[in-house]
């Protein structure tokens, strides 16, 4: 007998926070990004994409 586990829901895309990185950076290329006690830095790059580091 095989057991199926029914799909797991997810909510809608348009249900969830959005945020524009370049709102985020004040139309730089850098942000800081708190979660509790721990600080990440959001970076553009030159291509476009983002990195978080911490």
């Amino acid at each position: 007998m095989t057991f199926h586990a029914p799909p797991k829901t997810q909510a809608p895309m348009n249900a969830l926070p959005t945020y524009s990185a370049r709102d985020l950076t004040e139309g730089g290329d850098l942000a800081q990004i708190v979660l509790d006690t721990q600080t990440y830095t959001l970076r553009i790059t030159r291509a476009g994409k983002l990195i978080l580091t911490k």
